[in-house]
């Protein structure tokens, strides 16, 4: 084409070329044809002229938005839906409803796969935000993922980007679309696995490595109507946050006062003097703040302080009344958080927001309690409800002649993993909705120091006996939590089994474990044969019992306080 038909063609010509890829790099290369050419990107219809589009085929407008949702404005897919919608007789389209449509969609963007691992490759990349080789070798259960990975790269359809590769938007939601109603199995297992890749990168990264693994975990709860209305899933990366600097004040003030009033802004600025280390100040293109979050740390404030804003007041009395903080443990409170203009409606920057305050459940080991206050409970109800953060009415207070409302969460009763795998089974699950959640009907008991290892002696004393451990307050512990949301006494035998091969493993401590092995894990029937089976004398038998108790009591008391390492 380029070097032997075009140039017969007379100069006067003009010439247009459609092609699913763009041309390729030698004719950008070539000086001669370089200022000759001009290249296209054809983009799907905007979104006014889809609306239009409809409107002319009859389409009644209230349908419009889902339609566009799924289309993207991508002409094919209009004319396909306005086909189907015209003979449907005024029912919605909803993608899953009609999978003739996302069929001839999916037959113009993936005409030939190589395999099925190469179709699995192609469904997970529709299911994620970006897609990089380690994150492909997670769902498709592969070492090395580069052959799909390369694959991927090289389909028309498929765009890279600074953090990976993602496929046209269209092309996305119909293989999503495509796969939810072909094999809903499947789909759900791709999500088990991409799930459980990012679950592992939030809780051993931190900084900006965490915040994307954070915005990519949120991405697979897209479809989820709890989650979706509540954040700008395109927006993300418009504004960024970064600390709050001291120039920063006067404009953060700013935003209280014209949104809550100049007694909140009073007592904003009390806590910036106090905590200046909790702003996060957020920022669009122009680089001045276009939001803030401003986060207290309950633990560390004198009590005088805490008395004198109502917002604090509240929360640190509710917690106190429900479940205390033990000594050494955090209390958070997000006492404001707004973007300058849309205050606490759902914009870019309340998106970014929400991402920052997650980040600070991994950011605190010992965390008891968080406090997330709202301006309109009503509205944000469903969807911190589905994030297991409840409304607090005890703990709402008045400001200014506003009422704010408090949502919180113990996160000893149930803790950051705990919480990743219950977000997880809601995730997939379209009828779930927060008001029909039950009140958990065993309570965390958090428990003193040394009521705790009194927990643990008894633990080890009912070891074999599992209608004692059913018993046993440590099953209604942040340690055991921490791990299934709903513990039994096999969970507490293998939490025991556990802290006990820890001292098997340390030559020094072996002589522990043996007294512990034969006295509870494998007892024999007295202490006294279980001496004389570890050939020694009674009283070093029962000082190494007592030594190895103390020592598993003591891990699984860090354990307690910090989580798991």
């Amino acid at each position: 084409m380029r070097e032997v038909f075009l140039p017969q063609l007379p100069e006067t010509a003009r010439v247009v070329l459609a092609a699913r890829n763009p041309l390729a790099a030698a004719w950008h290369a070539d000086p001669g044809w370089r200022s000759l050419f001009r290249s296209l990107s054809l983009r799907n219809l905007r979104p006014e002229e889809s609306r239009d589009f409809l409107a002319r085929r009859g389409i009644p407008e209230a349908q419009h938005g889902a339609v566009l949702e799924f289309t993207h404005g991508h002409p094919l897919a209009l004319s396909l839906v306005a086909d189907v919608l015209e003979g449907e007789q005024g029912l919605g389209f909803r993608p899953d409803s009609n999978p003739d449509v996302v069929r001839s969609l999916l037959e113009r963007f993936v005409q030939q796969v190589p395999s099925p691992r190469h179709r699995a490759a192609l469904e997970a990349s529709a299911l994620v935000r970006v897609t990089t080789e380690p994150l492909l070798g997670a769902a498709l259960g592969l070492d090395d993922a580069h052959e799909y990975f390369e694959w991927l790269r090289g389909l028309s359809f498929v765009e890279s980007g600074p953090q990976g590769l993602f496929p046209h938007d269209l092309a996305r939601e119909a293989l999503d679309a495509d796969l939810r109603w072909r094999n809903p199995d499947r789909y759900a297992e791709l999500h088990r696995r991409v799930r459980g890749y990012y679950t592992q990168k939030l809780l051993q990264s931190r900084g900006l490595e965490q915040q994307r693994a954070l915005i990519d975990d949120v991405y697979l709860h897209r479809h989820n109507p709890m989650v979706k209305p509540f954040l700008e899933w395109g927006e993300f990366g418009s504004v960024y946050g970064e600390a709050g600097r001291p120039q920063d004040h006067p404009a953060v003030l700013e935003m209280v006062e014209r949104h809550e009033g100049p007694q909140s802004a009073q007592v904003a600025r009390r806590w910036l003097e106090l905590q200046p280390q909790g702003l996060t100040v957020y920022r669009g293109q122009g680089h001045e703040p276009a939001g803030f979050m401003l986060r207290l740390e309950l633990h560390a404030a004198a009590e005088a302080d805490l008395e004198a804003d109502p917002a604090t007041r509240a929360a640190v009395a509710y917690a106190r009344r429900q479940a205390p903080p033990r000594p050494g443990e955090a209390m958070i409170l997000f006492r404001f958080w707004m973007s300058r203009e849309h205050y606490q409606q759902v914009s870019p920057v309340q998106s970014l927001i929400f991402i920052h305050a997650v980040q600070q459940y991994f950011a605190h080991p010992k965390l008891s309690w968080s406090f997330f206050p709202c301006a309109s409970p009503e509205f944000w109800s469903p969807a911190l409800g589905y994030m297991d953060i409840r409304r607090a009415p005890e703990a709402d207070w008045e400001l200014d002649g506003k009422r704010y409302s408090q949502f919180a969460h113990d996160w000893r009763a149930l803790p950051v993993g705990a919480w990743l795998e219950l977000l997880g089974q809601r995730e997939l699950d379209p009828l779930f909705r927060p008001e029909q959640e039950p009140e958990r009907a065993v309570p965390v008991v958090v428990l003193s120091e040394p009521e705790f290892r009194e927990a643990v002696k008894h633990a080890l004393r009912d070891f074999t006996r599992p209608a004692a451990l059913a018993r046993n307050p440590l099953l209604r512990s942040r340690l055991l939590r921490e791990r299934t949301p709903e513990p039994g006494p096999a969970d507490l035998q293998a939490l025991l089994r556990e802290a006990a091969h820890g001292l098997e493993a340390n030559p020094k401590d072996h002589k522990l474990y043996r007294a512990l092995r034969r006295t509870y894990l494998e007892p024999a029937a007295t202490q006294e044969l279980a001496a004389e089976l570890l050939d020694l004398p009674f009283s070093t038998y029962r000082r190494h019992l007592t030594q190895g108790i103390e020592r598993v009591a003591e891990w699984l008391w860090q354990r307690e306080l910090y989580g798991v390492a």
